[in-house]
């Protein structure tokens, strides 16, 4: 039963001891349990075999208290569990835990749009072909769903497959989307915190930090949201990425906004990828309107805010439409909410670090809040039928080309609601904005161009 349970939990994964509830010497009775460093040294220079982190910056010393030596620790990666010179990476060199699957995988009756069609072809080749592929494809485009005739192409082939994701609030609305599409196929969901960190399952939606414990697990990866944070900024995550994978496995990028690097290896032949400019509804994406505030900054110190933006929000009160307003930063956020509540007191405001934050945002998917406040959290991975967006200080760094992107995107996402307003409020025209827009626009026009939106 032991040798069972620990085929289970270790198939395909790096985990430390204490990740275990079993003894120690209880895993030396198997001849399949492997064992790697934690730390190794080159040059007498740390690395992390975990993270890839081999920047000094990241290492520190502490006491011991296991092999009582003062030895060098990650930081970088800290937040999975302590990982130093004495901790060993425990994995599994036996055969996996063998998978019984139904004779119907995929029980979804949705139809895909044209856009949607001839991406999800490529993606089903490229899950076959074990390629690495980038789909560009427009927010509300329905990325998911061309998604799925590869999965079950790769889950009939006894494959693992993997949906990797920046944020917990996207993994949250992803898995009773697969659970629904794949009802009878085993599927971790796996987050900080999660119940599901030693299920083995066929289909795995995780965050991008939980990759860190895989390695050698997937023969298809799909990485959603490459553009977004932190995906972006940490390179230990890229590196988990690498090291989840098989050596023979199948990438799949997915995202509204790539990089500009990656936007012009498109452009020059030098990346595979496939683009879906409409939103499977067929109308075209909310272009954003500029509209001129002033310094609001300034009101806000006086505890005012911009009369466009009182304008604005008295017309959706008005019309009893929902609405999503974007601040920079959470200090700036707590000081219009008090001014905003003087309008409406049903106004409401929402942050990463807010304790009631999936509360909150379950109340706007069930209509209970008309307006909420909100900084960059959801900028992307959530999805509200039928609202307007404005952003207040669309000129702050904090807003970037793709951030501005993914919030105008969150408009006009419904079949029902298929339009939306959107409004950058702002001090003066960034570039960010102009070509936020000029995207948008683009989109648009490729769009018209291939016939998937309707005139």
């Amino acid at each position: 039963m032991l040798k069972n349970e620990l085929q289970s939990i270790l198939s395909g994964k790096q985990l430390l001891p204490d990740e275990l509830s079993f003894p120690p010497s209880d895993l030396l009775n198997y001849e399949e349990v492997t064992y790697k460093e934690g730390i190794t040294f080159k040059n007498k220079k740390p690395i992390c075999n975990r993270c890839g982190n081999s920047d000094p910056v990241w290492f520190a010393k502490f006491p011991c208290a296991r092999c009582r030596n003062t030895e060098v620790y990650c930081r970088k990666c800290i937040m999975m569990g302590r990982i130093s010179e004495c901790t060993q990476l425990v994995g599994w060199s036996g055969p996996p835990p063998e998978i019984q699957l139904p004779d119907k995988i995929l029980e979804w009756n949705g139809t895909l749009s044209k856009g949607q069609s001839a991406a999800s072809i490529r993606v089903a080749e490229a899950i076959r072909k074990n390629k690495e592929l980038l789909v560009w494809a427009v927010c509300g485009a329905g990325k998911t769903e061309i998604l799925f005739p590869g999965i079950e192409a790769a889950l009939a082939k006894k494959k693992r497959v993997c949906i990797a994701t920046p944020r917990t609030d996207v993994v949250l609305e992803l898995v009773p989307r697969l659970k629904s599409a794949f009802p009878n196929i085993p599927i971790a969901a796996l987050y900080g915190g999660s119940e599901d960190r030693h299920v083995y399952a066929p289909l795995t939606i995780s965050t991008t930090h939980q990759l860190l414990r895989f390695y050698n697990a997937f023969d298809t990866l799909i990485l959603d949201e490459v553009d977004a944070f932190p995906y972006t900024v940490e390179e230990s995550l890229k590196y988990a990425a690498v090291q989840a994978r098989k050596p023979e496995s199948a990438i799949i990028y997915l995202t509204a906004t790539p990089s500009t690097k990656w936007q012009r290896e498109c452009r020059s032949g030098k990346r595979d990828f496939v683009t879906i400019p409409a939103r499977f509804h067929r109308h075209p994406l909310p272009v954003p309107l500029f509209e001129w505030c002033g310094n609001w900054k300034k009101l806000l110190t006086k505890g005012k805010m911009p009369a466009p933006v009182c304008k604005w929000v008295q017309q959706r009160l008005g019309v009893n439409k929902q609405s999503l307003i974007f601040f920079p930063n959470i200090k700036i956020m707590e000081k219009a909410l008090p001014i905003l509540r003087q309008i409406d007191s049903k106004v409401e405001s929402v942050h990463a670090e807010d304790p009631d934050r999936k509360e909150k945002v379950q109340k706007m998917r069930d209509n209970l809040i008309l307006i909420l406040l909100t900084t960059t959290i959801l900028e992307r991975g959530v999805t509200f039928p039928n609202i307007d967006v404005a952003v207040i200080g669309a000129e702050e760094d904090t807003f970037t080309e793709s951030a501005l992107v993914q919030i105008a995107g969150r408009a006009g996402r419904s079949p029902k609601f298929p339009t939306g307003d959107v409004t950058f409020f702002h001090y003066g025209k960034t570039e960010a904005m102009l070509k936020a827009r000029k995207q948008i626009v683009a989109m648009n026009r490729e769009a018209v161009k291939k016939g998937l939106v309707d005139p």
